[in-house]
């Protein structure tokens, strides 16, 4: 399923190391330039840029850059960007795409880790940790001594590829895979829209082993939880109810508990019911 009317715009030279990271954005533009400033510190890449419904601002510092827009006339198109900023990335001959969310800014190893597992697994769906900065914190010049992984996410020794057959603990925050394993996936799900599900479904559906990349460590900067907004209710709901038709169970039970035990929602699993208040 292919998003329409995507418009493109390149800026700068050629990609230099046939590295592309793919970021997706609506608004969020403080948290775009941070994440640009420190691409262009490390190895070189091409930035895919991908607006969702908008035409995102990428001046000052950053990286060669590609940028996109896709048509957003309700929901975020989030799985429709991220195989629209895929493709672009692919047409310019990049070999490994990395997928950072907009509010993820790339720790100074993330993109030589996860090259190296690239080249040790080719055919891997490679994620790193990510650490949640807490409020205030603006730490563009030293990532390194905020980090603290997600605990609920292996976390292994920097260099070391872990296994892990858990796929529902995926998340597309930060992760990598190369161009030949990405054509064998299909991409993501286009059917979701709005916040939530399209990765799980994505680790299940794509056949890729899933790896945790010891050392590929980002930092998302701290915002609101998006379940938290009453508007994103009905997306995740919606999104909910496409992932139990096409897998039969449900994904996001904690949060969906979550929503239940705040009156936003209905959710009783053991009788098949889930809808808003």
């Amino acid at each position: 399923m292919t998003p329409g009317g995507a418009a493109a715009r390149q800026d700068g030279p050629g990609p230099a190391a046939g590295i592309a990271v793919v970021t997706t954005v609506r608004g969020r533009a403080e948290h775009l330039a941070r994440q640009r400033r420190l691409l262009a510190t490390g190895p070189a890449v091409r930035h895919v840029v991908v607006g969702m419904g908008e035409r995102s601002a990428t001046g000052g510092v950053g990286p060669a850059t590609r940028v996109l827009t896709v048509p957003a006339p309700g929901p975020l198109p989030l799985a429709a960007a991220r195989n629209a900023g895929a493709r672009a990335a692919l047409d310019d001959g990049a070999g490994l795409l990395v997928f950072l969310d907009v509010d993820c800014l790339p720790g100074p190893d993330l993109i030589i880790r996860y090259a190296a597992a690239a080249a040790r697994e080719p055919g891997g769906l490679l994620c790193g940790p990510v650490t949640f900065l807490p409020e205030g914190v603006r730490p563009e010049q030293d990532l390194p001594r905020h980090t603290d992984p997600h605990p609920a996410r292996p976390a292994p020794p920097d260099g070391a590829l872990l296994v892990e057959p858990r796929r529902e603990l995926f998340w597309s925050l930060s992760f990598a895979v190369t161009a030949a394993a990405w054509d064998g996936t299909g991409g993501f799900c286009e059917d979701y829209t709005g916040y939530g599900a399209e990765d799980t479904d994505f680790a299940l559906s794509c056949g890729l082993r899933l790896y945790w990349v010891g050392g590929a460590h980002a930092y998302h900067q701290h915002h609101r939880p998006a379940r938290t907004d009453p508007a994103r209710v009905a997306e995740i709901v919606g999104n909910a109810h496409r992932f139990h038709d096409r897998w039969g169970w449900w994904p996001m039970a904690d949060w969906l508990r979550e929503l239940h035990g705040r009156g936003a929602v209905e959710f009783a699993p053991d009788r098949g019911v889930l809808r808003t208040r």
